[in-house]
């Protein structure tokens, strides 16, 4: 059963960039290495880490492909696949279906602020596309509106339709979901510092941004959690508070590659309107090692 399989950790992978902000291959390879050496349990691409706003459409299906080709540990490949257009999304989608993809993460339409009933007419009629299982993104923050639990609730009875990644940081909202949804509708953290409280309220997992950095330590504290050592996971969480703040503090990739250059993974190139992050951020990364 899929649920099964993206139980727990997907790292939501970082796009590397060389200095002219072509792709770098090379990092990226460097980069799924790094991860393999976790217990991560999935690989989410292309999703707001990796940076898809400013990666054309060509791009995106290469990197594809080479994180195909170079999973060490052939784990499940989620794909971020996002947008304001449904029917623009449709043909994307349709492009993928020979790819082997597991499933597809997708945020809500931004920019247009859809009411609910809007969201939800989009997401039925995408999922009714999608040759694959469709993961809804609640990201409030990034879309400019909110998916309410009520919204969730009624798309969780499309059959193709599997999940969501809630970031909304709203953790009513998150309980009612779980309370009102199907035991094998997942419930998936959007937010690092918010796994461990979400996971006590009944969370699949999380798709991660600071797996890039800490894969193993971050991993280690969901699968605990997970088995309901609430003790033990909260002693490996507050290990992890600091770098929490950090990767949040300059917003996100830049301050997660500006970690992973402190920790000598990649570069901390990206592309605009995104601007690198301070030389401060990176002496605190270089503290904290």
């Amino acid at each position: 059963m899929l649920q099964e399989k993206l139980k727990g950790t997907g790292v939501a992978l970082v796009t590397p960039f060389n200095k002219d902000l072509t792709i770098d291959f090379q990092g990226l390879k460097k980069v799924l290495e790094h991860v393999s050496t976790g217990k991560v349990d999935y690989l989410v691409v292309l999703g707001s880490t990796g940076e898809a706003a400013t990666i054309d459409w060509d791009e995106k299906l290469k990197i594809l492909e080479f994180i195909i080709s170079n999973n060490i540990k052939k784990l499940p490949v989620v794909m971020g696949l996002g947008g304001n257009n449904t029917v623009a999304m449709e043909r994307e989608v349709q492009a993928l279906a020979d790819y082997p993809i597991d499933a597809i993460l997708t945020s809500s339409p931004h920019y247009n602020k859809p009411s609910q009933k809007g969201i939800i007419a989009h997401y039925q009629r995408f999922a009714e596309t999608s040759k694959f299982p469709v993961i809804l993104y609640n990201v409030p923050s990034r879309t400019g509106s909110n998916m309410t639990s009520e919204t969730t609730i009624e798309l969780s009875k499309h059959p193709n339709i599997i999940g969501i990644k809630e970031a909304s940081g709203d953790l009513n909202q998150c309980a009612k979901i779980v309370a009102n949804t199907a035991d094998d509708f997942m419930l998936i953290s959007g937010d690092d510092g918010l796994t461990f409280p979400m996971i006590s309220l009944g969370a699949h997992g999380v798709i991660s941004v600071i797996a890039n950095l800490f894969p193993a330590e971050f991993s280690e504290m969901v699968k605990v959690a997970l088995a309901g050592n609430t003790g033990q996971a909260m002693k490996l969480n507050q290990k992890l508070i600091t770098s929490y703040e950090l990767v949040s503090l300059e917003g996100n990739p830049v301050s997660l590659k500006v970690g992973m250059k402190a920790y000598g993974i990649i570069d901390d190139c990206v592309r605009l309107p995104l601007v690198s992050g301070s030389a401060e951020l990176f002496e605190k990364f270089k503290k904290n090692a």
